[in-house]
């Protein structure tokens, strides 16, 4: 990275005095930051995320509505290459080690001084430094994983495993050090990665084999290798750990080749393979989900999105949209939940949504549930409380909030207003 490259951050801190001095005070040019955005609460921290994309969140780990441990879990569905810095009063590292598996790079402890911070910002700008210098990274690393990819190779590449050498197959993993011993029987995902030029020619060059492993083995045991102009990954994991995992991962590879390289990144995902000598059947997916993904666009693709039709495009939107309008009212409704009820990756839908619909899902969500809010408020008797519960609020002062932001006024206030408007009408 050039030194004139500053990182994006936003802060979020619900004390406003704190924000405000932290925001106009430091000087974050010095330290290679650009500020891009405020929030004092976690709701409008994520919504900022999704538009600015930062490289760095700067955020409170106790505030209203959303926690800093549910924000930095919700960021890192939307933006997974967004690292995460923790300013909190609460000296409590139980607490903080929740988040550890979110992208948290700095964990700073309150009263601190501008000096501190300013201190803490340098080492967090070195060490955003060091992860975009390891992704761009030319030569691959010292025979990392040679004996594991040598391995797989094979059996991913050439049709000629049988399953009667399943046996074999798995004694060769445990001798490698693929499988650790013989009661782990892990299931498998094979993901194929290209980069592209402006152009859409492949730029994929060897050494990215090595970047994309280091983002793979955040989330799952991986060994990845490149082969023909592109970089094949053999994921390992059980179903769960595929559920959790596998869609931030095909998430977090693109934002950053886009971000620290400048060059889209596109990748195709199999199914689930239960055995070894499935790989090559379950390559030959990948590489099917690569080539009917949008070329012209980065970003991953699986093979299960692919049919029947109903799985794609503005089809899938409107479906999308009116499985929505069914669960709105559910508190725990979310881009994965819904997307397990369309039976699509949520990257899929997510791409689909943003394309079809233009807006994200949680801007989507929130107009839905303020819209059958405002209905309740002005037509009916329901208790403000009762109209956030039906709307999908387990927080009376949280629905309070975003129906205030999104409506103008806060609920009693309309209430109050139409009623008088009625009564000046007759009605």
């Amino acid at each position: 990275m050039t030194p004139k490259t500053l990182y994006t951050v936003v802060v979020a801190d619900d004390e406003d005095e704190l924000r405000e001095a932290v925001c106009t005070m430091i000087p974050w040019q010095d330290y290679g930051f650009c500020l891009v955005g405020s929030a004092s609460n976690g709701l409008d921290a994520l919504q900022m995320v999704e538009k600015y994309e930062p490289d760095l969140l700067l955020t409170d780990i106790r505030m209203p509505f959303i926690s800093g441990i549910e924000l930095a879990r919700q960021v890192r569905e939307v933006r997974p290459a967004t690292n995460i810095a923790f300013l909190s009063g609460y000296d409590d590292f139980k607490y903080a080690k929740q988040a550890i598996q979110y992208n948290i790079i700095s964990y700073m402890l309150k009263p601190l001084t501008l000096e501190g911070l300013g201190a803490e910002l340098r080492t967090i700008r070195q060490k955003i430094d060091a992860q975009f210098a390891m992704f761009r990274q030319t030569v691959p690393g010292p025979d990392r994983q040679d004996l594991r990819a040598a391995m797989l190779m094979p059996l991913v590449l050439d049709d000629y495993a049988e399953p009667e050498g399943e046996a074999q197959a798995e004694e060769y993993a445990r001798q490698c050090g693929l499988l650790r011993d013989r009661d782990d029987r892990p299931c498998y995902t094979v993901m194929v990665s290209t980069l592209l030029g402006e152009d859409g020619t492949n730029e994929t060059a060897p050494s990215f084999a090595a970047s994309v492993d280091r983002l793979a083995l955040k989330y799952l045991r991986a060994v990845s290798f490149f082969a023909s102009g592109k970089v094949i990954s053999v994921l390992l994991g059980n179903p769960s750990d595929f559920d959790e995992y596998l869609h931030i991962l095909t998430d977090e590879i693109p934002q950053m080749a886009l971000r620290v390289l400048g060059k889209r990144c596109r990748i195709g995902v199999s199914r689930m393979a239960q055995s070894l000598t499935a790989l090559h059947d379950a390559y030959r997916e990948a590489m099917e989900a690569l080539r009917q993904g949008d070329k012209n666009e980065g970003g991953a693709q699986f093979i299960s999105d692919l049919a029947p039709a109903v799985k794609g495009g503005s089809l899938l939107c409107k479906r999308a949209l009116d499985t929505l309008d069914q669960y709105y009212m559910d508190a725990s409704l979310s881009l994965v939940s819904l997307s397990g009820m369309l039976d699509v990756s949520p990257n899929h839908l997510s791409a689909c949504i943003k394309k079809y619909a233009g807006e994200t899902f949680i801007n989507i969500l929130i107009r839905k549930r303020m819209e059958a809010a405002r209905e309740m408020v002005c037509h009916s008797n329901l208790r403000v409380q009762e109209i956030s519960q039906r709307c999908g609020y387990t927080d009376q002062h949280y629905f309070s909030y975003c129906f205030k932001k999104y409506c103008g006024e806060s609920p009693n206030a309309m209430r109050r207003r139409v009623g008088t408007e009625k009564a000046g009408e007759g009605v």
